[in-house]
């Protein structure tokens, strides 16, 4: 019998008694020929729910003769044993069980195709029996004793139970093993047995780049005398997502929301915005592109360039004006695409705050992002006044003007208030966003208290190209800012802040900071 057949029939067999179909599954076992060690021990379990100890123990003979340290087989013949009244042979069982547990509180067999675990302190409990059968009450207690050093919640009540027995010298009720539940063969073996098509069904392939000689070939045609006058248009050049577009000047991005392209690029153009903005797909990425630096580009099986392009001698268009509002996609799944979400823990509560990317304020407004308990965002022209950013943020928080300090960093040292001259604080703003520490003031009057925040050093160099993420080398120094979640942290180091990877940082010692 071959492996194939022998895993076909174990899976057929296994099924049947998931569907309560066990003599005909116990059937299906015994067809088995040369049986290795969990088949066995699949048939000893099944005639020992059939109440056939003479078959069960043959079954479980064989299953240990082909694996010595299968344990839960020891502890299975130990129970037949037990039932047959062999008490002595029995106990032995019950030792070679526990001596195959190796000093461990149990053995799970869930990695062996087994869904269950063996409990030392349920082997010791069965052999305390066996010997409380035998009339040995000492040898029985002192057996229940160490089981209770291998307990588990679970098995607490059992244990305690059998020892309030051993103490009347009565005997208890033994811990049985679940007869229907069944080594199975290796799932990804069984998965295997049907047949696949690997090859799958013949796909139209063609070029996308003008540049390649080679269009592709369809699927075989009846054969003409003479053959069409035009080859049929490719169904891949049919199926593609957007317009075919030549990119003819190079352009280089300046949000992250925008696309780098060069001469010769072909693009596909997904939609033109009404301000000269195109969101494309170049190379699986998605981005802007202003259309005026496009051409459109008509494609087909026999189309090829006669010359290589040669990027344009002249200077590129003026760079289109980016409507405030326009997300790239047009779609709601890319707005949500465009937002970042900033999960801060406080108290045992997530809290999240959105903000949208691809919405960029007026020319005389500014973002103004806060750290607080929670991270939260304003916009105010730039150039406001204290106290308009103070009201602002206030109102945000839901707090009295008076009750907060803001300040430039978070040491205490940078606090800002009326007297502060706000065009040296506005000229932080390199790119209409500005970054400000809010603190709560205990008491109105008194000095404000600032939260002291943890010192980190980098364990390694971390360098991400996304524009939330903090970049720094080994051995910086990194001020925490708050922990996003048990993998990421949000910090500030050199004038940036960004969130990192926990795993790159340790805590720098009080002494050592």
């Amino acid at each position: 019998m071959s492996f194939l057949d022998t895993l076909r029939q174990w899976d057929e067999a296994v099924t049947c008694v998931d569907r309560q179909e066990l003599p005909q599954a116990l059937q299906m076992f015994l067809d088995i020929q040369d049986p290795n060690s969990k088949i066995c021990f699949n048939i000893g379990c099944l005639q020992l729910l059939n109440q056939n100890l003479d078959a069960a123990e043959k079954a479980f003979d064989c299953s240990i003769s082909k694996d010595e340290h299968l344990a839960v087989a020891f502890f299975q013949r130990g129970i037949t044993f037990y039932k047959k009244e062999r008490f002595e042979e029995s106990i032995g069982d019950f030792q070679l069980a526990l001596k195959a547990l190796r000093g461990n509180r149990l053995i799970d067999y869930k990695a062996l195709g087994l869904r269950y675990k063996l409990y030392a302190c349920e082997v010791l409990h069965n052999m305390a029996l066996a010997e409380a059968h035998l009339g040995q009450w000492e040898r029985a207690q002192k057996n229940l004793v160490k089981a209770l050093e291998y307990k588990t919640d679970a098995k607490l009540s059992i244990m305690d139970r059998a020892m309030q027995s051993i103490l009347k010298q009565k005997v208890f009720k033994a811990v049985e093993f679940p007869s229907t539940v069944l080594f199975r063969p290796n799932k990804h073996y069984v998965a295997e047995l049907e047949k696949k098509d690997y090859l799958g069904k013949a796909k139209v392939v063609s070029s996308v780049v003008p540049q390649d000689q080679f269009s592709g070939f369809a699927p075989l045609q009846p054969q003409f005398e003479k053959g069409p006058d035009t080859p049929k248009e490719p169904e891949v050049l049919r199926t593609l997502e957007g317009e075919p577009h030549i990119v003819r000047y190079e352009f280089i991005p300046e949000t992250s929301d925008e696309l780098a392209v060069v001469p010769g690029n072909v693009v596909f153009v997904l939609q033109k915005g009404s301000d000269n903005w195109a969101s494309v797909v170049f190379n699986g990425r998605k981005g802007l592109v202003p259309y005026n630096y496009l051409e459109r580009l008509e494609m087909s099986l026999g189309a090829t360039l006669t010359q290589e392009s040669e990027p344009p001698s002249r200077e590129p268009p003026t760079r289109p004006e980016r409507k405030q509002g326009f997300v790239r996609g047009g779609d709601l799944q890319q707005k949500v695409r465009s937002q970042k979400s900033d999960i801060q823990v406080h108290d045992g509560i997530f809290k999240k705050n959105f903000f949208l990317q691809e919405v960029l304020p007026g020319d005389d407004l500014c973002i103004v992002k806060v750290y607080h308990t929670f991270n939260l965002a304003v916009c105010l022209p730039s150039g406001s006044t204290y106290a308009t950013l103070v009201e602002q943020i206030s109102k945000k928080l839901n707090l009295s003007s008076s009750s907060i300090v803001l300040s430039l960093t978070s040491d205490a040292k940078s606090a800002i208030d009326e007297e502060t001259d706000m065009g040296s604080v506005w000229s932080r703003d390199g790119s209409r966003r500005l970054t400000l520490w809010c603190h709560i003031r205990e008491h109105i009057g008194a000095t404000p208290q600032m939260t002291e925040m943890m010192t980190l050093v980098a364990l390694h160099s971390y360098e991400s190209s996304n524009p939330e993420d903090l970049s720094f080398t080994k051995g910086d120094k990194i001020t925490l800012i708050c922990k996003v979640n048990q993998d990421w942290m949000e910090g500030h180091c050199h004038g940036s802040t960004g969130i990192f990877p926990a795993s790159f940082v340790e805590e720098v010692p009080t002494n050592g900071q």
